[in-house]
């Protein structure tokens, strides 16, 4: 994964500390809305190469919302212009 993880994870569980004192019925729900909402699909993606790779060091309610958090679609990430044959 390239970027910084820590980073990464220090925002995700800044969300889910803040969403934590929300009732327990709707605090993942919470989590997932906003990193759905606000985070970027490469960060989503960074997110999920965390996850997969065990995430433990993400906050208990960060994992329990990542089956709600969209997923980005690795094959359809999008081509930088410098990466184009027709970029001048």
């Amino acid at each position: 994964m390239s970027g910084r993880p820590e980073r990464l994870i220090y925002m995700a569980n800044q969300i889910a500390t803040f969403f934590s004192s929300q009732p327990q019925s709707g605090a993942a729900m919470g989590v997932a809305t906003h990193i759905n909402r606000y985070w970027e699909q490469r960060m989503r993606r960074h997110l999920f190469e965390i996850i997969d790779a065990g995430g433990s060091e993400l906050h208990p309610l960060v994992l329990e919302a990542a089956a709600k958090i969209q997923r980005p679609d690795a094959a359809r990430q999008p081509v930088a212009p410098q990466d184009t044959p027709y970029a001048d």
